[in-house]
């Protein structure tokens, strides 16, 4: 038992240190928007209207350094999204800080932007990269924790093997990240490449990208309503991981991940009518609540699992649903 305390100790404290560490470098990118801010409206008592040519100057000068300064911080938060992927025990918190990295970067592609919205975009953005930094924190916390517990299989009465170990929570994925893809622009229909008249995005996420989720317009449709009822049921919206996949991202997988991958042109997700939720098996796994509910009442709208991708399938995905309308 000292052991376990002197290592979740050691994990706790790590974790406060590196937690100031986000907080003060997040802190600094929140206060350079609010020193463009501040020298915006200093310099404009200082000039005043007598000058307006000057004033503008001063205001196109500070725009940019707001712009820049928000951009900064975006690199920051996109940082932590790409280190902290399966890393929360909640991926809803990462998910928030992608929204508003969304919202960061078209504020800080402007090639003039209000001040009073950078900062306040900013400070947005800094507030929900330090929720995903915390949750990583607690992570870490637990799987040190994890690690350092004795384990204890004790032997079952008559001898015999031993109790099997409780699964693993982490992801069941060990491959290279993909990405649900936009619609493609100039598209003829076909197998992933669905143009973007054909496509229409859910309402309540977007990937650690930022790009939304799009679907068939009648499968986002029946989607919507879905994810109504397993938010009334569970409390929060349905986690999403991939969607609509184009071509050119079928013949990446189809390259990383072998026959695992379908071959491509052949993907359901090419059609816009699948969808994967997270490969957690703690969250979406087999014999999950979660899972048995959407099995149960997915067909009521129009959502499926394919007879191949279940436990006793040919190619068992757990995380796997089609929309057959």
């Amino acid at each position: 038992m000292a052991a376990v305390a002197l290592v979740g100790g050691a994990a706790g404290a790590w974790a406060h240190v590196d937690r100031q560490d986000r907080a003060r470098d997040e802190q600094a990118a929140v206060v350079r928007v609010d020193d463009a801010v501040g020298s915006w409206d200093g310099d404009v008592a200082l000039w005043g209207a007598s000058d307006a040519a000057a004033g503008r100057a001063v205001t196109a000068t500070t725009r940019d350094e707001a712009g820049a300064a928000l951009a900064a911080l975006a690199e920051q938060a996109r940082a932590t999204l790409a280190t902290t992927e399966g890393k929360v025990a909640d991926d809803a918190v990462r998910q928030a800080l992608a929204t508003v990295l969304a919202e960061a970067d078209a504020v800080a592609a402007d090639p003039g932007p209000s001040v009073a919205t950078a900062r306040r975009v900013a400070a947005t953005l800094g507030a929900a990269q330090a929720a995903v930094a915390d949750a990583h924190a607690q992570w870490q916390q637990a799987q040190a924790a994890a690690a350092a517990r004795p384990t204890r299989s004790p032997a079952p009465s008559g001898g015999g093997a031993p109790a099997s170990a409780p699964p693993s929570c982490e992801t069941t994925y060990s491959g290279p990240p993909f990405y649900t893809s936009p619609a493609t622009e100039g598209g003829d229909g076909s197998n992933g490449k669905l143009p973007p008249s054909a496509l229409a995005a859910v309402s309540w996420d977007v990937d650690p990208r930022g790009t939304p989720y799009y679907l068939r317009n009648d499968a986002t449709a029946a989607l919507e309503r879905l994810n109504v009822a397993f938010r009334a049921r569970f409390g929060h919206d349905l986690d999403l991981d991939l969607t609509y996949r184009d071509y050119a991202t079928q013949v990446a997988m189809r390259e990383a991940l072998g026959t695992v991958a379908a071959v491509p042109g052949t993907s359901s997700h090419g059609t816009g009518l699948a969808m994967d939720v997270p490969e957690l098996p703690c969250e979406y796994g087999w014999g999950t609540p979660q899972r048995d509910w959407l099995v149960a009442n997915g067909p009521s709208y129009g959502w499926v699992v394919p007879s191949w991708a279940r436990q006793n399938g040919s190619n068992p995905e757990y995380w796997h649903f089609e929309y057959r309308g």
